[in-house]
C-alpha cells in the first residue's frame, strides 16, 4: 500500500487589499503519494504560489490543514516552520538565488553545512547531486560563468542536498529559452526519481507539466484533477 506524504484539506487564504477582501484558495483538498509528482498549472494570479508557498511553510492558511506525512504544519510555530523548511522541504524558484562569490559545488553544500553536515561529507552529497544534473566539470564555476539554464540546474541540485522528501519547485523553467527549459525539466523529475523525491511543480509550461504523474489546474481558487498517468 503506497504512502501518502502531502495532504492538503480545505485550504481557504484570503488576501485583504483596501476595502477589498481577494479569495484565492476556496478550499483546496488534494493529496499526493510518496515518491510521486505532480504539476498544478493555471492562469498567472490564480494562486498556484501561493499553494505552494503554505505547503513549504513559507505563508499561512487562513483555514484549513496541510499533513506533510503524519505531521500537521499549519499550526507549527515559527521555530518549528523554520525547522520543517530546512529539513523536510528543498525549493527551487523562478530565479535561482545562488550566491555570487561560491561556486557551483559550494552553493550547493552550503544548506548541508549550515544544517550541521561534516565539511567532507556535504562536498561528497554535492558532488554527487552535480553528476545528477550533468554539471561535474563545471563544479568550480561561479555563477556568472554558468549559463542561465547551468544556474538553474545548481539550484536544482542544491535542493536536494538535505535530503529533504519533499520538493517544490515554482516555475523552475519561466526564465529559460526552451531548450533549456526542456534540459533542466527533464533533469528535475529524473532527479526528483532517481532519489526518491516527492515533487510538486508549479509551471506554465505544458511540456514540464506533462512530465508529472499527476496534473493539477487551479481556477478560480479551486482544483480541477487533470490527468492522472
Amino acid at each position: 500500500m503506497s504512502n501518502i506524504l502531502v495532504r492538503v484539506e480545505n485550504i481557504v487564504k484570503n488576501y485583504v487589499s483596501g476595502t477589498e477582501t481577494l479569495h484565492i484558495l476556496k478550499g483546496i483538498n488534494f493529496q499526493i503519494e510518496e515518491g510521486k509528482s505532480a504539476a498544478i498549472t493555471g492562469q498567472s494570479g490564480s494562486g498556484k504560489s501561493t499553494l505552494l508557498n503554505i505547503i513549504g511553510g513559507l505563508d499561512r492558511t487562513d483555514e484549513g490543514n496541510v499533513f506533510i506525512g503524519n505531521d500537521e504544519i499549519t499550526s507549527l510555530s515559527e521555530k518549528e516552520m523554520s525547522a520543517y523548511r530546512s529539513k523536510r522541504v528543498g525549493f527551487i524558484f523562478q530565479f535561482h538565488y545562488l550566491l555570487k562569490d561560491f561556486t557551483a559545488l559550494e552553493n550547493i553544500m552550503i544548506p548541508a553545512y549550515i544544517a550541521g553536515m561534516k565539511k567532507k561529507d556535504a562536498m561528497d552529497k554535492a558532488k554527487a547531486l552535480l553528476v545528477d544534473v550533468n554539471l561535474e566539470e563545471r563544479a568550480g564555476h561561479f555563477p556568472s560563468q554558468l549559463s542561465g539554464g547551468e544556474r538553474q540546474r545548481v539550484a536544482v541540485a542544491r535542493s536536494m542536498v538535505n535530503d529533504p522528501a519533499l520538493i517544490l519547485a515554482d516555475e523552475p523553467t519561466g526564465n529559460l529559452d526552451p531548450v533549456n527549459s526542456d534540459i533542466v525539466s527533464e533533469l528535475l523529475y529524473a532527479a526528483a526519481q532517481k532519489r526518491g523525491k516527492t515533487l510538486i511543480v508549479v509551471t506554465h509550461d505544458q511540456k514540464t507539466a506533462a512530465r508529472a504523474v499527476s496534473r493539477l489546474v487551479l481556477e478560480n481558487g479551486q482544483l480541477s484533477q487533470g490527468q492522472i498517468l
